[in-house]
């Protein structure tokens, strides 16, 4: 019996399969199969809550069902390294806050890059972080309660829902930047914080300006400046840090959805494009911001540097403050 064969053309077009494959997936706009998006957190949390909402909106113009699988543990490593380690198919993407940025440095091992290990789809919302102070503390602004720390250096005792958090880093990059002592008290989620706040237990913290409105509106707290790079809109009467004369000081929430590294760039524009359609709808705006989330439409490019140049100034506040996740 003669071997089989077969003609130059055919082995010609053989061997241009495997690129053919290669070619197709770098072009898909659509994921061939069920798509899952990844929280690792638990659920009720912010990227929990986008995750829900963003879902509802890609499953019909996706042409397929979009679940939520959330993956909590080992503050967001283990979920976070499932969608780093799956193939770039679309079919597993992940939503994120920028604490998956910073646990970057903060942790010795880490299994993943935040840079390189993914494949950034789409900036969501941004949630404005406010300088507060209970009311018996004698500063009226920022600029006054750098006064006050520096007279007593490490007698002024700040909050945080944890070692790491952006509320945490948020309050170390403005200690860096004004240069006084700050104690850190970290807690186990932002109520116990706040309570010990209320309580005049702990001076200061970082709270998201949707949870501060209502206790300053009450005389609970009062509010001293936004870190965020603009006045916030919901607390437009507040001044930035920078404002404050504390320029560079940038502590905010982000929420964003990714992708496994070399996912097709053609279905990231089109998710992006997508989710951005959704974002400028007015229900969608009233829904996030019910949430204390300002919807913030961007491109991938804006977002991939905006994971870029959060990673390299959250690594240099954790080595300049020494913070570890312990």
């Amino acid at each position: 019996m003669r071997p089989l064969t077969l003609p130059r053309r055919g082995l010609a077009s053989f061997a241009l399969l495997p690129f053919l494959g290669r070619h197709a997936w770098a072009q898909q706009q659509h994921p061939d199969g069920p798509v899952t998006i990844v929280v690792p957190y638990t659920a009720g949390t912010g990227p929990d809550i986008l995750a829900r909402l963003a879902s509802q909106h890609l499953q019909p113009r996706l042409g397929q069902p979009v679940v939520v699988d959330n993956r909590a543990g080992a503050s967001g490593l283990i979920g976070t390294q499932a969608v780093a380690r799956a193939a770039p198919d679309g079919r597993t993407l992940m939503m994120q806050p920028n604490t998956f940025v910073m646990n970057a440095s903060l942790f010795q091992q880490v299994p993943y890059d935040p840079v390189k290990g993914f494949t950034p789809i789409a900036l969501l919302t941004r949630g404005d972080l406010v300088l507060v102070v209970h009311p018996d503390v004698a500063a009226r602004d920022a600029r006054a309660f750098v006064e006050l720390a520096k007279a007593k250096p490490g007698a002024v005792d700040y909050a945080s829902p944890g070692n790491g958090t952006p509320q945490h880093l948020g309050m170390a990059l403005f200690a860096l930047t004004a240069k006084v002592e700050l104690t850190h008290i970290p807690y186990r989620g932002s109520a116990p914080a706040i309570q010990d706040l209320l309580g005049k237990r702990v001076a200061a913290m970082f709270l998201p300006v949707h949870t501060a409105l209502p206790l300053a509106k009450e005389g609970q707290i009062r509010m001293l400046a936004v870190g965020s790079e603009r006045r916030s809109v919901s607390a437009p009467d507040v001044p930035t840090l920078a404002e404050a004369g504390f320029p560079g000081v940038q502590a905010d929430l982000w929420y964003g959805l990714l992708g496994p590294a070399g996912l097709s760039g053609s279905l990231v524009r089109r998710i992006n494009a997508d989710l951005n359609a959704w974002l400028a709808e007015p229900a969608t705006i009233g829904a996030l911001e019910a949430q204390g989330m300002v919807p913030t439409p961007t491109t991938p490019e804006a977002f991939r540097e905006l994971v870029q140049q959060d990673y390299g100034r959250w690594a240099s506040v954790i080595k300049q403050a020494g913070i570890t996740a312990g």
